[in-house]
């Protein structure tokens, strides 16, 4: 069974991040607690939004995702920060199956594309995306800004009227 996560779900969402992390032997840099996934992805203003498979009552599998805009298409869609699949189960298809879910509650509400990004070293990872129909952008870039370097560059503008509120 997929069915959308709610905040009772936060220690399992973050086992399954952490999952992630371990796979790729990068679990020391995830700095996330299941509060912050509680306070971040649920109530007034959630952050993102995450499906969670189950089997027998035992969370399996996550596709977590935030809302998307492209201004080329004019269209909303989502962005997949995390997918994952308990070991025992890749292979089953649900991770394709949680990629579906993701896409049709995108879809339901108008939305017309996913997106995410792969690590460079993960080609299993790249081969099961290829395979389910997401195409690599070698056009694009991905670019990011976070630690002090995110702290100075928010502090070059005050606040917008918006944030004040």
């Amino acid at each position: 069974m997929i069915r959308l996560a709610i905040a009772d779900d936060a220690e399992a969402i973050h086992a399954m991040v952490l999952g992630i992390g371990h796979a790729q032997g990068e679990a020391h840099k995830i700095a996330s607690t299941a509060e912050d996934i509680r306070r971040h992805g649920f109530g007034d203003d959630p952050a993102f939004e995450a499906l969670i498979a189950e089997e027998g009552g035992r969370p399996v599998g996550l596709c977590l995702f935030f809302r998307s805009f492209s201004t080329w298409r004019g269209r909303p869609g989502a962005y997949v920060q995390d997918l994952y699949v308990d070991p025992a189960l890749r292979g089953s298809g649900l991770g394709r199956r949680l990629l579906a879910a993701t896409a049709a509650h995108v879809a339901a509400r108008g939305g017309a594309y996913l997106r995410l990004s792969v690590d460079a070293a993960n080609v299993a990872a790249q081969g099961f995306y290829r395979r389910a129909g997401l195409r690599h952008s070698a056009a694009e870039m991905i670019h990011q800004i976070d630690g002090e370097d995110f702290v100075r560059l928010a502090g070059e503008q005050p606040p917008t009227q918006e944030d004040e509120r």
